[in-house]
């Protein structure tokens, strides 16, 4: 089991695949800004919720369900992105 910093750290990495990635659509595509800025506020509010839960664990054994949650949502984020394109 990876610590909650190495946790942190992929989650936080993958928060900004996704803003980077919606910043790129952007400069190419102005007319999906509203969509971008919508699924950046969203993917924002996911990480903080995330940070909270980790912060909350008491155990080990509570990282596995928030590790899957977090990456169920990188799926989501990921089909949403590529809706976009």
């Amino acid at each position: 089991m990876a610590s909650k910093r190495d946790f942190k750290k992929d989650l936080n990495r993958m928060v900004f695949d996704v803003v980077e990635e919606c910043f790129s659509i952007q400069l190419y595509n102005e007319t999906k800004t509203q969509v971008t800025n919508e699924l950046i506020e969203e993917v924002i509010n996911f990480r903080n919720d995330m940070t909270e839960k980790i912060h909350k664990a008491k155990t080990n054994k509570d990282f596995p369900a928030i590790r899957k949650e977090a990456e169920e949502a990188a799926e989501d984020f990921v089909l949403k992105l590529n809706n976009l394109l």
